[in-house]
């Protein structure tokens, strides 16, 4: 019986695997397999809740398998050793896995291709990085243009979307570690691991009985709404494929039943191209995660203050829709789109520290944390990357809080101190007369804090730094 690994990495799915159908088209048994990488999981930034949410995620996977008859082989240690050990145990002939153009995984294949049979198939994005190019073979770094050829590719369809298969042969019987119990997924994480709940997700978003989809355009940055598919979670780890996203953004475009309703879906459809497109800048700039893409901004003089740091961390700026953001992150492991925009601004433009220094607290907390999308959001945000909003766009909390969060359902819910506050001063607490705050049960300056930076000193300070180092690095 031919024999082929199936070596699982961000692609925790049985529906649309590509490696998996190539796999099962090239050998008649297949041995599903997951390395738990020492490099990795002893990362830096490897956040408790998003390796959680991965293990839980492989038990699901397990299970999945288990009930078709195979199983999923669980070893530890140093992906090309290992897999060494389990070609000459299975009889395997092949190696098949999904590609990824994170630079460590990039030379991890790489190291594995130069000893052992592997073969690496599409799968992360719906295009491959190196094929979204500019006529000259340079990559783009501004996304409308890349926007604009990654639509003029051939676009996936549902005769695309392979069906998990029913049947598996049984594996050979070779050792399997036990998916460890620790880290456990917290309570407050709002995302139940696994494909079927990514395939609820999807369907409840793009179904026609409630179309959420249609909507998408107009309540996406509402924060107090549940506006937005919460999908991220699952295409970081593949639960969830990127074709069977964006096969579904495209079917709700052409059902769509008034303009209202198409652009909403295509604005969906434009966030996943957002994916792609920080997917490509990563694979063809690497260094953007560890300096700013733009050279002309690498020499900012932060002022990184650690008490400061550690006070946006905890949520306690006296900012109330970035302290409820942070509150929300830390306690659930995901932050709405909008919110992230807004926190980061603040990081970075109000307090002026280093945006890497955000960027690490999120992938350390984030469940979605993904290199790419991560590093590109902060970099969009800070005016240090690619294609990113103008240096000299800050964003003011309490606009954005009064515009995205209108009657405050968002801070009250993250940050109870101010549970009874009147909705008009919701985003302006400091506002609240005495008597009001006594009887709101929150004294600003006691209670809840008052704002630690004044945010129009604070937008001249950013806009004079910025300036100098643009000047100074010849912008």
């Amino acid at each position: 019986m031919t024999t082929a690994i199936w070596w699982v990495r961000r692609d925790h799915r049985l529906t649309d695997n590509q490696a998996l159908a190539a796999a099962l088209q090239q050998a008649e048994r297949i041995v599903p397999v997951f390395i738990l990488d020492p490099v990795l999981m002893s990362a830096p930034d490897a956040g408790e809740k998003r390796v959680a949410f991965m293990l839980d995620s492989l038990r699901q996977l397990d299970a999945d398998l288990q009930s078709r008859g195979s199983r999923l082989i669980l070893r530890q240690g140093d992906p090309a050793e290992e897999l060494s050990v389990l070609l000459r145990e299975t009889g395997a002939q092949i190696v098949f896995a999904e590609e990824d153009d994170w630079p460590y995984a990039r030379q991890r294949d790489g190291q594995v291709a130069r000893s052992l049979p592997l073969h690496l198939l599409g799968g992360l994005t719906v295009h491959p990085s190196s094929a979204v190019v500019k006529a000259n073979g340079g990559p783009y770094t501004v996304f409308t243009p890349f926007s604009r050829a990654w639509k003029a590719l051939p676009l996936p369809a549902a005769r695309d979307i392979s069906a998990a298969p029913e049947r598996f042969a049984p594996p050979p019987d070779v050792p399997s570690l036990p998916i460890p119990a620790e880290p456990a997924l917290p309570p407050g994480v709002p995302f139940p691991p696994g494909e079927a709940e990514a395939q609820r997700r999807l369907r409840a978003f793009v179904d026609w009985e409630t179309p959420l989809v249609y909507g998408y355009g107009e309540s996406r940055n509402r924060m107090d709404q549940e506006g937005t598919s919460q999908l991220s979670p699952y295409l970081r780890f593949g639960m969830l494929s990127a074709r069977q996203a964006v096969v579904s953004a495209l079917s709700a475009m052409d059902a769509s039943p008034d303009p209202k309703a198409r652009k909403g879906a295509e604005t969906w459809l434009n966030e996943l191209i957002w994916r792609e497109f920080y997917m490509a800048i990563l694979h063809h700039f690497s260094d953007v995660l560890e300096q700013s893409f733009r050279a002309d901004l690498r020499h900012i003089a932060w002022e990184n203050d650690e008490s400061a740091f550690e006070a946006w961390c905890e949520g306690r700026t006296g900012y109330p829709v970035v302290d409820a953001a942070m509150r929300q992150l830390v306690q659930t492991g995901w932050m709405h789109n909008r919110a992230r925009m807004i926190v980061a601004s603040f990081l970075v433009k109000d307090l002026l520290i280093d945006w890497r220094w955000g960027e690490r607290f999120f992938m350390h907390h984030l469940v979605d944390g993904d290199p790419a999308a991560n590093n590109g959001g902060w970099q969009w945000t800070a005016g240090t990357g690619t294609d990113a909003a103008p240096y000299f766009r800050i964003f003011n909390p309490i606009l954005q809080g009064k515009k995205h969060d209108p009657n405050g359902a968002f801070v009250r819910r993250w940050v109870p101190e101010l549970t009874r506050v009147p909705a008009q001063y919701i985003h302006e607490p400091w506002k609240i007369p005495l008597d009001v705050q006594r009887q709101a049960g929150c004294i600003i300056g006691g209670n809840y804090p008052a704002p630690m930076i004044d945010h129009g000193w604070a937008r001249e300070r950013t806009l004079a730094a910025y300036a100098q180092a643009r000047e100074a690095g010849g912008g």
